[in-house]
């Protein structure tokens, strides 16, 4: 999901306008609402700053926001293939269902990769258990790793890597 409507969703989940959010963030008058109908429509990309500024005023991280774009198949598909080549995603077969794996031949990005995703596991283990409520599971994830406390994680993975070997495959595919 591009970065516009990632901001329109958590904006959205906090019962927030798109002038209250701008206003909070300090812009004026007429000029809130329209900065951020045109980060929404991605006719402007806030800086880094602003990022995390919303993200703080929206409770949730700032890669929350700014995760890789997603929305469309073929972009997801180029996103799961980026996870292929960088971390060791693969793609198999079990009981006739297609599922994603870790690859454990890459030593320490399985293991710190595994431990994240058992985090995961287990917090939606428990929602589905009922141990927490939809939206204790959504605030987990949104504010990923903040509110971690499996311990199970190593450190965070950085994304910037992630966004630029996708940034750089959708160049070549579009020349």
């Amino acid at each position: 999901m591009a970065i516009g409507k990632r901001i329109r969703f958590f904006r959205n989940r906090k019962g927030m306008t798109q002038k209250q959010l701008g206003e909070i963030l300090g812009f004026l008058g007429k000029t809130s609402d329209v900065r951020m109908a045109q980060y929404e429509s991605e006719a402007r990309t806030p800086k880094q700053d602003l990022v995390k500024e919303m993200a703080h005023i929206l409770d949730v991280s700032p890669r929350a926001i700014t995760v890789p774009e997603i929305d469309s198949y073929i972009g997801l598909m180029h996103t799961l293939f980026a996870l292929e080549d960088m971390y060791g995603l693969k793609i198999g077969e079990i009981d006739g269902e297609v599922c994603l794996r870790l690859d454990k031949s890459i030593g320490s990005t399985y293991s710190t990769m595994f431990d994240m995703f058992h985090a995961w596991q287990e917090q939606a283990a428990r929602l589905e258990r009922g141990e927490i409520t939809k939206e204790e599971y959504d605030q987990w994830r949104y504010k990923y790793p903040e509110l971690d406390t499996s311990n199970h994680w190593k450190k965070t993975v950085s994304s910037q890597g992630l966004s630029d070997l996708i940034t750089q495959a959708l160049k070549d595919e579009t020349n």
